[in-house]
């Protein structure tokens, strides 16, 4: 019996087997894709690495340049000490201080087809001689429109055969904080006409307010970032990933001098109006007058004036017949704020009036007597 179904089982075999189709060794390949179906794979993959940063990028970057400047710059003699000495200063008669001329670089955005570019007044503001590079290798002499020391910006004019392509301010939303941002521009004048680097990071914080180590720059309300500025960047601009300027890359903390992810940009609703004055006027007015003469409020008057903190400035006298006169503000009146904004010491108070004009009316909130009041004061004109 067991013999038996051993030859039906190999009967079930034999006959399986010879249903089963025998494919020879000759037997043509696999079919592959058709070319167009790889090129559809290849587009697909290619368009699943755009987004909106590089979108933003490709659109800004033609109108990134780089800024070349020449200025002549006072430097002391190293040998002064040495011509200082009584008994060689018979012999030698030389100039403490010399002129020597410095080259060096930024960055910069077109504004306008007709050649209006945007930089840092640290950049360009003192050049005798500005070169222009665009990204698409060609050379252009610039002239200095105009600049403004306080907000670091300056404006130059570039003669082009044809219009340039140009980027737009974003006067309109507020920055927000977390949102993308991209800087570029030229970080220590690596690439001369070359397409601008880019970094990107997010808004860090805004309306920072800095404490500036140069005379006369005034870095308030700024916008903090952790995309990489470095030296070289100045000028460039800081876009949202929308496209659109956000603010001008202006400075960094840093010990070392590169970027530790703290850089700042004036944002772009300042940016704009300085730059609409610069291009009518070639400078900012800011010729106002108040004839207020003020004082910050330190601890020991705060306790004279009976004050709950030392906060505010102390309006020590006013010139008769003054907009601060006419307004009704009164000497010992503790001014606390100009529309809206807080006023801690008179730095705050300088920083803030720079904002305005002659023309201009403002709010001044005051403590006059444990009193406070609201006071319209019109800003004159300092002749």
């Amino acid at each position: 019996m067991q013999w038996v179904r051993l030859c039906w089982v190999l009967f079930v075999v034999l006959l399986t087997g010879c249903r089963t189709e025998v494919q020879s060794q000759e037997a043509p390949p696999p079919q592959r894709p058709a070319v167009s179906d790889t090129m559809s794979v290849q587009e697909n993959v290619s368009q699943s690495r755009q987004n909106a940063i590089t979108r933003a990028v490709s659109a800004v970057s033609p109108a990134v340049v780089n800024v070349n400047v020449v200025e002549v710059r006072r430097v002391r003699d190293p040998m002064a000490s040495f011509y200082d000495d009584p008994f060689f200063r018979n012999f030698f008669r030389r100039p403490r201080v010399r002129e020597q001329q410095v080259e060096s670089l930024g960055s910069g955005f077109v504004i306008s087809p007709d050649g209006y570019i945007v930089t840092n007044d640290h950049v360009a503001g003192n050049a005798t001689e500005i070169d222009v590079y665009m990204p698409d290798g060609r050379t252009m002499p610039a002239e200095l429109v105009g600049s403004d020391a306080a907000t670091d910006l300056a404006l130059l004019k570039v003669e082009a055969d044809e219009a340039l392509p140009y980027l737009v301010f974003d006067t309109t939303a507020a920055p927000i904080v977390g949102e993308w941002v991209i800087a570029l521009g030229n970080p220590f004048g690596l690439f001369e006409s070359a397409e601008p680097s880019v970094t990107v990071g997010v808004v860090s914080a805004t309306d920072r307010n800095l404490q500036s180590g140069r005379q006369g720059r005034l870095y308030r309300d700024m916008i903090q970032t952790d995309a990489a500025i470095n030296r070289g960047n100045s000028g460039g601009p800081l876009v949202s990933a929308t496209g659109e300027v956000i603010g001008v890359n202006t400075a960094i903390y840093s010990e070392s001098g590169g970027s530790i992810g703290i850089g700042f940009a004036v944002p772009a609703q300042k940016a704009s109006r300085i730059i609409d004055e610069l291009r009518e006027n070639g400078s900012v007015d800011r010729s106002y007058y108040t004839g207020l003469y003020l004082t910050t409020i330190t601890p020991r008057i705060a306790n004279i004036l009976e004050l709950d903190q030392a906060r505010g400035v102390l309006v020590r006298d006013i010139d008769p017949g003054s907009p601060a006169d006419d307004t009704g503000i009164q000497p010992y009146d503790v001014i606390l704020s100009i529309d809206g904004e807080t006023i801690d010491t008179r730095d705050d108070y300088v920083a803030r009036i720079y904002d305005y004009r002659p023309g201009d009316e403002i709010r001044v909130r005051i403590r006059r007597n444990g009193v406070l009041l609201t006071l319209p004061l019109r800003l004159g004109r300092q002749e």
